[in-house]
């Protein structure tokens, strides 16, 4: 047997998928629940594919409401692949973290605005932007993590001062 000590820091810096393992092995470990593949695909319905003219409406919808805006915002990030047809999936705790929300209610709270947004959206009350297997991961399409990550690309480009000179100019003068 060998043992390996890290600090949180090197855990913090590790790969997505070191830091699922490492968090599989402390739970298996501590026996506070049954070993289990790291995720499996979900088993109920796939989520909707949403584009970005349809994201872009779901925020639209989402506005005054931060928790909802952070969570689906999170989404921008690329996630892991599974299955087939692959699926993207997040975990809770890390759009938790991420997100610098207070507990995994407020992810919930914003999943359901979500979902309520795009079946207000869509006509369709049972239409799913995610989907979780047994162990609470979440999943999405690609290709709505792909129009996500792309409005997010959008939005922040938008507000970026002029690239002119006009700000270095600015700069120079004040400093």
């Amino acid at each position: 047997m060998i043992g390996i000590t890290l600090t949180a820091d090197q855990i913090c810096k590790a790969p997505v998928e070191v830091r699922r393992w490492i968090e599989q092995e402390v739970i298996a470990g501590l026996h506070l629940a049954p070993r289990a593949p790291a995720a499996s695909p979900p088993r109920s319905t796939r989520p909707a594919v949403c584009n970005e003219e349809e994201m872009a409406a779901i925020v639209g919808r989402l506005r005054g409401m931060p928790v909802a805006l952070s969570v689906l915002f999170e989404f921008r990030q690329p996630g892991i692949a599974f299955g087939n047809p692959p699926l993207k999936s997040f975990r809770p705790m890390d759009i938790m973290h991420n997100g610098k929300l207070q507990s995994i209610e407020q992810v919930l709270i914003g999943l359901n605005a979500i979902n309520t947004a795009l079946g207000d959206l869509r006509g369709d009350p049972g239409v799913s932007f995610c989907d979780f297997d047994n162990e609470g991961h979440c999943f999405l399409s690609p290709e709505t993590q792909a129009s996500i990550a792309t409005l997010w690309h959008d939005i922040v480009v938008s507000q970026q001062p002029p690239a002119d000179g006009r700000r270095e100019s600015m700069l120079r003068s004040t400093g």
